[in-house]
């Protein structure tokens, strides 16, 4: 049973991190990156699709996205759903791809790209520690219905804490990286 609780905290808390490296790789941080595409809906035929499925999407250099249409014909309606969203960004259309330019961010914008960033880092730690408090919990029924007994209840808890302390040390590890990643010219 106890093996069965850090399992299932183990996963949560990993699914956290992943969760955080999505939404690290939304982050506009100067660099082109496909990723902020990846929420991007297209009207296609009066389907709401992902702009992935209708083209290619590569980082032409450090600064610039190349949205390469499979179907010539979507080209207006990726361009219209880009200027629809909220990325803040105006398409180049040539007829055959869209170019999408990024332009590095101001010392204020990068700064306030910082604090998006660890939001989104306090967000996962708060999941970390429900994960916890969820394993936590369990012992304490477990041990409340005489299933484990009082030492092994103790030194579950250590390793959950323990877990955690570990993962909480990744998901720092991973802002500190995106920061400096940010706030680099």
């Amino acid at each position: 049973m106890s093996d069965e609780i850090q399992s299932e905290a183990s996963q949560r808390m990993g699914k956290a991190i992943e969760a955080m490296r999505v939404e690290f790789g939304k982050v506009r941080t100067g660099r082109a990156n496909p990723a902020i595409l990846s929420d991007l809906k297209i009207d296609y035929y009066g389907v709401p699709t992902p702009v992935t499925q209708l083209a290619g999407v590569k980082a032409a250099d450090g600064h610039q996205l190349i949205i390469d249409p499979w179907d010539k014909k979507s080209l207006r309606a990726i361009e219209k759903a880009i200027m629809a969203s909220d990325l803040g960004i105006t398409p180049t259309n040539d007829g055959n791809i869209i170019r999408l330019p990024f332009p590095a961010p101001s010392e204020e914008g990068r700064k306030e790209l910082v604090k998006q960033c660890r939001e989104i880092a306090e967000q996962t730690r708060i999941s970390i520690r429900n994960a916890r408090r969820d394993a936590n919990n369990r012992y304490e029924r477990a041990e409340k219905d005489g299933d484990v007994a009082e030492d092994d209840v103790n030194r579950g808890k250590s390793a959950i804490q323990k877990l955690t302390d570990d993962h909480i040390a990744k998901v720092d590890a991973l802002l500190k990286e995106k920061e400096a990643e940010v706030m680099e010219v």
